[in-house]
């Protein structure tokens, strides 16, 4: 009687047991909730990009827009551009839109260490051909019809041919273009140059390197003689030892074509900023050879770029 007493407690026991087996295995396994649906990442904002372009076959032009010879007792050549730096940007609709009353797309930082106010160059965006230098979103730009495009140059890089005595070499050239620049310090190819001081509009570096012979020296060309040409200087004009070089749209087949900002655009719009380096170095020839010879006493008369045209 015994024995049956504990048989039957012990299937009581099982049963109890594969209840709550059976009860728990369905209290682990819920219904699944399904995952939120991830929101859609919105498709980027269309931009207006801007890329440099030096071009040495482009027309040589003067301050006002039109073709320029070489004075009598001056040298000119075509420079290899390495880098350049603009620090200004503005659409105008029309010529007789006067400088800072069209559509500022950009005002690079200036600062007052240097007792006046100048492009703080430490923070400058230096870049080389085809390279993008400033991009914004068509959104950001007032709708409307633009002839002309402003570009304030600031800097530029460039390799140059040049000779000392019977020594025939390349050097490289750091200019600047702006209206007044605050430099910590730049470095020229390989030489660091420190400054700590406002320099005017005009002020290069030179070096180049002779049989294993770094040779670095600077200096500043005459107030005024910097081109920057400006087509529309007659209805438009710029201040005098700026660097705002003015140029007309055109379509990439030649065609004067005015930029149009309707403010629904999809797609990127890109403007390659052609910059004429047409015997942009100008030098005085005191040695008539057509060589640059700083060793002779040649001074550096003019390093503005001729002329700028914006293709897209």
């Amino acid at each position: 009687m015994k024995q049956y007493f504990i048989g039957i407690l012990c299937s009581a026991l099982y049963m109890t047991c594969a209840f709550s087996c059976k009860k728990d295995s369905t209290v682990e396994n819920p219904t699944p909730i399904p995952a939120p649906t991830p929101t859609p990442t919105p498709p980027p904002s269309p931009k207006l990009i801007f890329k440099f372009r030096f071009d040495s076959t482009q027309a040589r032009l003067n301050a006002f827009g039109a073709p320029s010879i070489i004075p009598t007792g001056n040298a000119a050549i075509s420079p290899v551009f390495n880098k350049m730096c603009a620090h200004y940007i503005e659409l105008a609709p029309s010529a007789y839109t006067l400088l800072g009353t069209g559509s500022i797309l950009y005002h690079a930082p200036e600062t007052n260490i240097g007792g006046s106010t100048a492009i703080d160059f430490s923070k400058s965006i230096v870049k080389g051909q085809e390279e993008e230098f400033f991009s914004i979103n068509l959104k950001d730009i007032a709708p409307g019809t633009y002839q002309w495009l402003r570009v304030s140059l600031a800097y530029q890089n460039y390799d140059i041919k040049y000779k000392s005595g019977t020594i025939y070499g390349t050097g490289t050239i750091a200019s600047f273009i702006g209206y007044n620049t605050y430099i910590t310090n730049y470095v020229i190819k390989n030489q660091t140059v420190a400054v700590n001081a406002n320099k005017l509009q005009g002020y290069w570096g030179f070096e180049t390197n002779v049989n294993g012979f770094l040779y670095s020296t600077s200096g500043q060309a005459p107030a005024g003689a910097t081109t920057v040409p400006n087509p529309i200087s007659a209805t438009s004009p710029i201040p005098a030892g700026s660097c705002v070089v003015t140029g007309a749209f055109i379509s990439n087949t030649g065609i004067t074509k005015p930029l149009v900002i309707s403010g629904n655009e999809t797609s990127d719009i890109v403007i390659t900023v052609s910059v004429s380096t047409n015997k942009s170095f100008e030098w005085q020839d005191t040695n008539p050879d057509g060589y640059f010879e700083p060793s002779a006493g040649e001074n550096v008369v003019d390093m503005g770029v001729r002329g700028m045209i914006p293709i897209w």
